[in-house]
This record gives C-alpha cells, structure tokens and sequence, in this order.
C-alpha cells in the first residue's frame, strides 16, 4: 500500500472564474478587482500550463484532460472534489454541495485512463446522498493515510458525518472526525475543506491545529497522527490562509519525492517547517496566485491522485 503516487489526473480549464455557488461557504474565494473574465481565464490557465510544466520536469505523470465549454464548470480545475482512485481498482465519486460543480462529473475521464493501460475494477458512486442534501466531496473533504489506513476529515456543509462513516466502512478507513474553523469578520465558521487546513505525506503531516476548537478532538488527531509515525508540522491560521495547508506529496523521476504546493504557501513557511518537509522530500512550488484568489482552493485541490494499477 502506497501513500503517495507518480500520476496525477489534472483538468486544464476552458471558463475558470469565481464560482458564485461555492463562495457561500469558501471564504477563501475572493472577487479578482479590474479583471474581466477572458483574463481571469487566460491568467488561470497560464498558471495551470506552468504548473503543469514544473510537475512534468520533475517527472511526475500528468494525465490532463481539456475541459469543455458546455456545461459551464468554473471549478473543473478542482477534480479531486468528484473523483478518487484506489490501488484496488476501485473508483469513487463524490456528491458536490454547489449545483454546477456536479457537471464536472464526466464518465469519459475514466475511458481515458483505460485507453492509457490503467485498470478500473469498480466504481462506487455515492451521488445519489445530493438528493437528500447530503455531501463529501472526494479528498477535499477526506485525507487519507492510506498506509495506517486512517481517514480524517473536517465536518462542514460538504463533509457529512454519516456519509464520511458509510465510506470509510466501504473502503476499510478508521474514521478521524473533528471540526476545523476559521476567523471570518470576527466569526468561528467550519472550514469548508479538511486539505485546506492540512496535508498528509509519507513522514510528515501538516495541519492548523489551532482552528480545531475542541480540545479533546485536537488531541484525538493528535494521537492518530502520532500513532501513524507522522512530524507534525503545525501551521497557523494566517498560513492556512495563504494555503499552506493544501499541499500534497508525489513520486517523480527515480523515486525522488516532492512535495508540492503554490508559491504563497512556500513563501509563508517557516525555515523550520521547509526543514522538516525537506527531510524526505524535495519542494515544487508554483504560482497559483488567479486561481487561489478566485477559486478558493491552491495546488492539492488541482491534482486527483490516480493509484490503480496498470495493464
């Protein structure tokens, strides 16, 4: 069982922009003051083709995938909210909280990754909770130590507790529940997803232990984490807010490890922090500043982990 993977699933954008039906509870989101939306677009998707670039070079497989024009899906660069896939062969799509997210959802992204030799044996579709309000939206909501096979996750609008416990019992997951907030005006509001405010490697983790209020579910993850072998890298809430938290190790070129994240995350780390992340693993990092700043999400929500095997 492997924690981290070589190959990546990314959607190149056609209509990125800011997403008015996730706003409500992405407090990250932020309108993008002076620009219309052919530059938000062609900024975004220059910050993509970079990325892209950078992850390549450092010989990581990116399976990217065009979106299209129709339907509109201005979050389609995000596919790790609709899709996981497993070393089983299993295959698992998410019910999405905002209506015109649940369009990204596209069964000929699967006919691809058949085409390139991957192996999918199941699909295990858990969309049908949208009809009763209810929604986990993929490894946003869900973190995944796949190794301890352990799945923590944040409670939020999109994160529903019992559907979190029906798919860890599906896919044999310890479930690790808390709630994660944030100061906004003021106010403790649920952070919307669980990879915001923490990251999952190999040997470390990443989390903001100070936005879970309760005590007694800090020192539940705490133990997990620490039961699991993991360095706990604490950050704070401002670095969560230059999205410190959503970043996310990869295997490249003869096995090195990297562990990715935006360019306002790296700068916002500490020497200490880039010190231990850089024991095991080598830093990639891209400016992602359009995207982060309209969409609400950075570098991990961009990547869908693909770890089926191979024909």
């Amino acid at each position: 069982m492997q924690q981290i993977t070589n190959t990546l699933l990314m959607i190149r954008p056609v209509a990125f922009r800011m997403n008015e039906q996730t706003a409500v509870n992405n407090f990250y989101q932020q309108q993008l003051d002076g620009l219309d939306a052919k530059e938000v677009q062609a900024r975004a998707l220059k910050e993509f083709d970079d990325f892209v670039k950078k992850l390549r070079g450092a010989g990581v497989h990116v399976v990217v995938v065009n979106d299209e024009p129709f339907p509109n899906t201005p979050d389609s660069i995000f596919p790790n909210n609709w899709i996981s896939f497993h070393e089983n062969g299993t295959v698992a799509i998410y019910p999405m909280f905002a209506e015109n997210r649940r369009l990204e959802r596209r069964e000929d992204i699967l006919e691809i990754l058949e085409e390139q030799g991957f192996v999918i044996d199941e699909v295990v579709d858990y969309t049908s909770a949208e009809d009763e309000d209810t929604f986990l939206e993929g490894t946003g909501s869900l973190l995944l130590d796949r190794v301890n096979k352990k799945a923590y996750c944040a409670l939020s609008p999109r994160a529903d507790e019992e559907l979190f416990i029906e798919f860890c019992e599906d896919f044999e997951y310890t479930p690790v529940l808390f709630h994660a907030y944030q100061t906004v005006e003021g106010r403790r509001e649920l952070i919307y997803h669980t990879n915001v405010m923490m990251a999952l490697g190999e040997k470390f983790a990443v989390i903001c232990l100070d936005s879970i209020d309760d005590q007694s579910e800090k020192k539940n993850v705490v133990a997990h984490l620490k039961e699991s072998g993991k360095d706990i890298i604490a950050i704070t809430e401002a670095q969560v807010n230059q999205f410190a938290g959503n970043m996310l190790q990869v295997i490249g070129y003869n096995e090195e490890r990297f562990t990715v994240m935006s360019e306002a995350a790296f700068r916002c780390l500490t020497p200490h922090q880039i010190a231990i992340i850089e024991k095991s693993s080598t830093i990639l990092y891209s400016d992602l500043s359009t995207i982060e700043t309209a969409g609400g999400g950075s570098a991990r929500c961009m990547m869908a982990e693909v770890f089926l095997g191979r024909r």
